[in-house]
């Protein structure tokens, strides 16, 4: 028989040798259930889209113990107005229970969306995102249970080290969401990176100045010959048991210190080089063809240093690649996968603060707008898409700029008759570290 069901009431059922429900006199369709062995669960029948003819559905709550009689009520008083409204509370519980967790999803966006549609450096950019920042703080969660919160709390612990980092693991999270809300109507418009304030990011172009240049020069020659002192790095985990040998030094490969020079004399991007083939190296006519460069297929045309470095290289050929790997000339043979040890070693010698490997196309880029070449120029020689990338390099030409003036005031001067220092006059330009 049907009564108010308090707490009192709900620890007074008795089990029986059939489970039963005994139903609230308060909320209608709400009950415990009672099960032979004694537990006790809350439920609530409903029929889907609120229709008298959709079967009845059974939902369970939660066990007695753990929602007290009040909240029950609430719960089951909620469910009704989303049955009221034509909603399947049952079924959308079942379809979040089996939702995708960020980790799923995350392997599946690759596999379908980003491997098939993007470039295999973008592909490799992604995943490095994916296993080393996003999958270890929510890869186990469902990605319709992530909140905004969670994604914040992600975006500041990564900003603590890594700013643009940071900004770019938020772009991703929020591209896999607008990628997972057309395949799935449980995460239609839902996007927890929405809203979320990104990091400033200010622009730090910095160029190698010609002391700079002269020394890294330097410490290329006796890289790949007399080789660099040994240096300890301190922060290793073995670097307390390991003892520094009196003069000892360590040899550079000509690839790698070949493939420092190649990156400055031709402003390529770093895969650009360490993925180039020989087969796409036209010695003769002077360039390279590089077929899937960041803005698509473009040839490279090759100055005298450049030409000089190839010509060095292909006495020491090995396999495929220009810039030689691990496993160069066998079945199995693949580019170099990067430069850091060896560019490490050569920037500490050389002490060249704040420089990177990017840092040698930039320094590639203002070398050409110094000279007087323009931003056109330099954009196309660089594979620039969009002239507002190579704007960035406007303000290293103000030396031309400034010989440009010179030269047209003292035309004017001397045609006005103007004293002799005022027609002669030279200003040399500072050189500027950036």
């Amino acid at each position: 028989m049907p009564r108010k069901l308090t707490k009192a009431a709900i620890a007074a059922l008795e089990p029986r040798a059939k489970t039963y429900i005994e139903y609230d006199t308060v909320v209608a369709k709400l009950g415990v259930r009672v099960t032979p062995a004694g537990a006790r669960s809350w439920t609530y029948e409903f029929r889907p889209g609120g229709g008298r003819r959709a079967a009845v559905r059974r939902m369970t709550l939660a066990p007695a113990d753990d929602l007290s009689p009040e909240k029950a009520r609430r719960q089951a008083k909620r469910l009704a107005g989303m049955v009221a409204l034509g909603g399947d509370p049952a079924a959308e519980r079942h379809q979040q229970r089996t939702a995708a967790t960020i980790e799923e999803l995350a392997d599946r966006f690759m596999r379908e969306e980003i491997s098939t549609k993007r470039k295999p450096r973008t592909a490799e950019l992604y995943e490095h995102y994916f296993e080393n920042h996003i999958i270890p703080r929510l890869g186990s969660k469902r990605a319709s249970d992530v909140t905004r919160a969670d994604l914040e709390r992600l975006h500041r612990a990564i900003g603590e080290t890594a700013e643009p980092t940071a900004n770019r693991v938020v772009t991703l999270v929020s591209g896999l969401y607008t990628w997972a809300g057309r395949l799935d109507k449980l995460l239609e418009g839902i996007n927890p990176a929405k809203g979320i304030t990104h990091f400033r990011e200010l622009s730090k172009e910095r160029f190698l100045t010609t002391a700079e240049l002269g020394r890294l020069a330097e410490t290329l020659a006796a890289a790949e010959t007399v080789g660099l002192p040994f240096e300890i790095d301190a922060s290793a985990p073995n670097a307390k048991h390991n003892r520094k040998p009196e003069n000892r030094r360590i040899i550079v490969s000509p690839f790698a210190t070949n493939a420092i020079r190649l990156l400055l004399f031709t402003g390529c991007r770093l895969r650009e080089i360490l993925h180039l083939r020989w087969e796409d190296v036209d010695l003769e006519r002077g360039l390279f063809t590089l077929h899937d460069s960041k803005t698509g297929r473009r040839d490279i045309l090759l100055n005298a240093p450049a030409l000089t470095v190839l010509d060095e290289l292909s006495r020491i050929r090995l396999g495929e690649f220009v810039i030689a790997g691990d496993r160069a000339g066998t079945a199995d043979e693949k580019p170099r996968a990067d430069l850091a040890k060896p560019w490490r070693q050569v920037v500490n010698h050389a002490e060249l603060a704040g420089v990177t490997l990017h840092t040698l196309r930039h320094t590639h880029a203002a070398t050409g707008v110094g000279v007087g070449f323009g931003l056109p120029v330099i954009g196309a020689l660089l594979g620039h898409r969009q002239a507002s990338t190579t704007a960035k390099y406007a303000h290293v030409g103000d030396t031309v700029a400034r010989r440009a003036s010179d030269a047209i005031g003292a035309q004017l001067a001397a045609a006005m008759g103007g004293p002799a220092e005022q027609t002669s006059g030279e200003v040399i330009p500072l050189k500027r570290s950036r």
